[in-house]
């Protein structure tokens, strides 16, 4: 079956401070999200040397969910809820935002080097929950389920998908899963009309319709039609996607909403901090002038 691609789309590189560097796949200009997914980076690698610290400093979300999951190294989570959280490698942190959450992420290792990767996707939340309760949420890699396709492993980190499902608690219909290679591996996942489906190239290559897309490639399908691809050998990849909203979303700086009311209402929350205060920081990012 001949995969029908909608777009593909090659990250920009961002700076996050702190020595953090990410290629951005979304938000992209002539495609704002795929299905929920309002935000892709891929993060590093990086490497910290002994007692060298990456910060992203306390900032506030609100009308999404943030989802971190590592490939390599570790991060410190600390949210305006009290949680402290390391993540590693397959675990997933799963914050909700809803009507309004602060955090700030840190990595640093003082016994040796580090070497940071991993991706970070905002999921944009339905009407339904967009004003709910911040919460947060983390599951430990052993409880993310495991799927064979060929000989190809993925992890279904979030969502639904092959009969399955991620002890993540999603807020809409989605899938998110990440898998890798050693071999030459054919990839098929159907999509529900209404839904949408997308492949990211994390490491090495995948082949689609005969052509080949190197790391860093976001391809996106048509909403409705199979995620198709051959993972090649060495290869990791996320596939990410689900249900397509009815409404807009706006998104300003780490502000997700259906409303402009509801944005200019949290850009002034922040400005006279009515977030509240991110556990043991005393540092945070201001509002951007923009």
């Amino acid at each position: 079956m001949k995969a029908e691609i909608a777009i593909v789309i090659q990250p920009r590189q961002s700076d996050l401070g702190g020595g953090l560097k990410v290629r951005r796949a979304l938000p992209f200009a002539k495609k704002r999200m795929v299905g929920p997914f309002i935000f892709l980076d891929h993060m590093g690698p990086v490497e910290l040397a002994k007692d060298q610290e990456m910060k992203v400093r306390a900032h506030p979300h609100i009308g999404l969910s943030t989802l971190t999951y590592l490939f390599q190294g570790e991060l410190l989570h600390r949210d305006t809820l009290g949680t402290e959280q390391m993540i590693r490698p397959r675990e997933v942190n799963w914050m909700t935002a809803g009507k309004g959450i602060a955090h700030s992420e840190t990595a640093r290792d003082e016994k040796s080097s580090l070497i940071l990767e991993g991706l970070q996707a905002w999921i944009a939340l339905p009407l339904s929950h967009e004003d709910a309760e911040p919460s947060f949420v983390h599951v430990d890699a052993s409880d993310i389920p495991e799927i064979m396709k060929g000989k190809a492993k993925y992890h279904l980190v979030a969502g639904s998908a092959f009969g399955k499902s991620s002890p993540v608690p999603v807020h809409s219909p989605l899938f998110y899963l990440c898998g890798e290679s050693l071999t030459d591996d054919p990839f098929s996942l159907e999509v529900p009309s209404g839904q949408e489906g997308g492949v990211y190239v994390s490491k090495g290559q995948i082949r689609v319709n005969g052509e080949t897309y190197d790391e860093g490639s976001l391809i996106v399908y048509t909403p409705g039609t199979p995620v198709i691809f051959e993972s090649l050998s060495g290869s990791r990849v996320a596939v990410i996607g689900g249900e397509i909203f009815p409404e807009k979303r706006i998104i300003w700086w780490n502000f997700v909403s259906s409303s402009q009311e509801k944005i200019e209402n949290a850009k002034k929350r922040w400005q006279e901090d009515g977030f509240g205060h991110v556990i043991h920081e005393t540092e945070r990012i201001p509002l951007p002038a923009i």
